[in-house]
């Protein structure tokens, strides 16, 4: 490809990536199916020749890209959530019980469920069986827009909650999972590299499991509240930067709060969300966190539109030369059986809504679109570098291709399925307000 043809290609990318979230948004097509399908049709050109596609010798590069999508797409997401979650206070903690539910209920199953899949019917080593697992368990901040909220409401005198609960749910599911779903792939490697014993259980539980996540959420919260205090109640007018509006400190803060998560060993996804959510807490009407939102989200369509046009152009150039019928059925089978079951389950689906929080159907949709994405390259190109075998063809093309299924599946149910929902809630609304009508009039 030369550097004017590459230029020509950037920017009709870019035009893409301008327009697309608008021309679709009526439309059951998503822009990350319209970006894939884009690097697919380059992929059978010949203008992609020269590009660095062999995910095995491409591995750090891969790593390191998807990684910064992810902490961009956390931040984003931190800052999006208008419920307040704070630590000390425990009521705040009772109106995310769905989203507790997924992540100690349905996260878990559905790692045991594709693990299990992978050792017992596809015959995988138990290392790569539990990687597979962890890899693609979590839900992704970053391709799920079309059923996450849509960001912050400031501007107002009142405190800031959440309208919507099942968007509420699938984004704070979101938020969260891409740090949970990091010690099942750690317990991959420790497999991997040190065998399956009982010596392993206390340092897997202790650090990776528990120690890690504490690290990871108070190293956020501790960024969160230092950037807060500087940015709205800092005595020195130069500091307080919400006052001039400079919404860069948005990208200041995704990268302080990794960097510290991760300097002190703790998990660096949970630190950037917290630190998100942190912040959030401070000033929560202020019309700055919309400014910061804003640059985020900005920064995340444009990371996306990258790896998303690379991801095409490597499926139809060989990511998917070792996939075979075992990949298909455990991608699919993780979409269409594995998810929906565990996530329904977690939220007992099954029943109707006894008081405010998810109806029945959208428990039924919140088991369903479990959004797989970059987050689950990252996971399994971080696992390749620390493992040989965790790092084979036969995994790079299954989870390329369960990735690339959940985004067409998931894009094309995404907006009718959300309408729906949208408009049966209305509707239940109008009749609740109807009959507290007549009974005040018949009272």
């Amino acid at each position: 490809m030369t550097s004017d043809l590459v230029y020509v290609v950037a920017g009709g990318a870019l035009l893409l990536a301008i327009v697309l979230p608008e021309l679709l948004s009526r439309w059951a097509v998503s822009s990350p199916m319209v970006l894939v399908g884009v690097g697919m049709l380059l992929g059978l050109t010949s203008l992609p020749d020269g590009l660095p596609l062999d995910p095995q010798a491409n591995r750090a590069v891969i790593e390191h890209v998807t990684e910064l999508v992810v902490i961009v797409a956390l931040m984003g997401v931190g800052l999006a959530i208008d419920r307040p979650l704070l630590v000390r206070r425990v009521r705040s903690w009772r109106p995310w019980g769905p989203t507790w539910r997924l992540l100690g209920i349905g996260m878990p199953l559905s790692i045991a469920g594709v693990a299990l899949l992978g050792w017992w019917w596809a015959g995988l080593p138990l290392a790569a069986a539990v990687l597979l697992g962890g890899v693609l368990a979590p839900t992704d901040p970053v391709l799920a827009s079309d059923v996450q909220v849509a960001g912050p409401r400031t501007g107002e005198e009142h405190e800031v909650d959440e309208e919507d609960e099942l968007r509420f749910t699938l984004t704070s599911e979101a938020g969260l999972n891409d740090g949970l779903a990091f010690p099942f792939v750690y317990l991959a490697i420790l497999i991997a590299t040190e065998g399956l014993s009982l010596a392993l259980v206390p340092t897997w539980v202790g650090f990776y499991l528990v120690g890690k996540i504490v690290i990871g959420v108070a190293a956020g919260i501790l960024v969160g509240r230092v950037l807060a205090y500087l940015a709205f109640r800092s005595q020195s007018a130069s500091l307080r930067v919400a006052e001039r509006g400079e919404s860069l400190l948005a990208l200041a803060a995704l990268v302080a709060a990794y960097g510290v998560g991760e300097v002190a060993h703790g998990y660096g996804f949970l630190a950037v969300f917290a630190c998100a959510m942190t912040f959030r807490s401070a000033e929560r009407s202020h019309d700055y966190h919309a400014a910061m939102h804003d640059v985020a989200e900005r920064l995340e369509r444009l990371l996306t539109l990258f790896v998303l046009l690379v991801l095409g152009i490597a499926l139809t150039r060989g990511l998917l030369e070792s996939l075979d019928l075992r990949g298909v059925a455990i991608g699919l089978g993780l979409i269409f059986v594995i998810r929906p079951l565990a996530g329904a389950l977690s939220l007992g689906a099954w029943r109707a809504a006894s008081g405010p929080g998810l109806t029945k159907g959208e428990k039924w949709a919140a088991a369903f679109f479990g959004v797989r994405g970059i987050g689950s390259i990252y996971y399994l190109a971080y696992a390749a570098g620390e493992a040989d075998e965790l790092g084979t063809d036969w995994l790079w093309s299954t989870v390329g291709f369960t990735v690339v299924a959940s985004v067409f599946v998931h894009g094309v149910l995404a907006t009718p399925v959300m309408s729906r929902i949208g408009r049966d809630r209305d509707r239940a609304a109008e009749e609740e307000a109807d009959e507290e009508e007549a009974a005040e009039r018949s009272g």
